[in-house]
């Protein structure tokens, strides 16, 4: 088993909100969820050789998944061990009136994204707040509100057909002040350095980006099939 820091599963592409530079490029128009029997199949293919301290639901927006909720439970299932956690920026918890629920049978972790520090985005959260609290109240779930507004980046220029990458040559920099640098994705069945290389090409498949992005484009990820020294390798690589 090889054991690291974080694993992801985006659940949906989409988002109820529109944050600029967004690492999923959910301000940017696309949708779709991930189902839990898909899902299922690729977690099978690494349970038995990933030991992540963390695992994390997100998405884009998790809770427009409908069945959030199962997602959850079969996180913990492949994944015992793990510290599991549900990213959400709050706004649509309304829905899951069963989250808090599971959340507890699982030993799962509820955190919250402050996406603004405006008194307007604050009027707005404060029903949310009440809600997760009273939950935090009825149910003893852990909840860990994380202003992560603070610690954003830009991850590329302009929008849609018109984004283009930085090319400043300072990948180093650039590495070092990445929020998404310890997130690795599992997508496809397959292994991924990070959420912006990962859904890279649902960007050019719907805006058709331009050639700059092809050496991003032409990443490959790791496949279940990999040898544990190609496996090691790519746990170590920056």
């Amino acid at each position: 088993m090889r054991v690291f820091e974080n694993l992801e599963i985006h659940i949906a592409h989409g988002c109820n909100l529109t944050c600029e530079s967004c690492s999923h490029y959910s301000n940017q128009g696309h949708t779709g969820l991930l189902s839990v029997e898909e899902g299922e199949e690729w977690m099978v293919r690494w349970s038995h050789r990933l030991r992540p301290h963390v695992f994390s639901l997100l998405g884009g927006e998790p809770t427009i998944h409908p069945r959030l909720c199962d997602w959850v439970l079969a996180v913990r299932k492949h994944w015992p061990q793990a510290h599991l956690r549900l990213l959400t920026n709050g706004f649509l918890l309304h829905r899951h009136p069963e989250l808090p629920i599971v959340l507890k049978k699982t030993n799962g972790n509820l955190y919250v994204s402050i996406h603004h520090d405006s008194p307007e985005y604050r009027e707005k959260f404060s029903p949310i707040r009440e809600l997760i609290e009273s939950w935090r109240q009825k149910h003893g779930i852990p909840v860990t509100y994380h202003e992560s507004y603070k610690n954003w980046t830009r991850r590329y220029h302009g929008h849609g057909a018109a984004m283009e990458p930085y090319e400043d040559n300072r990948p180093r920099d650039s590495w070092e002040i990445c929020p998404a640098k310890y997130c690795k994705q599992l997508y496809q069945e397959a292994l991924w350095k990070c959420p912006p290389l990962t859904y890279l090409r649902l960007q050019d498949a719907k805006y058709h980006l331009s050639e700059k992005w092809r050496p991003y484009l032409a990443y490959e990820p790791l496949r279940p099939d990999c040898s544990d020294v190609e496996l090691d390798a790519f746990l170590a690589k920056q």
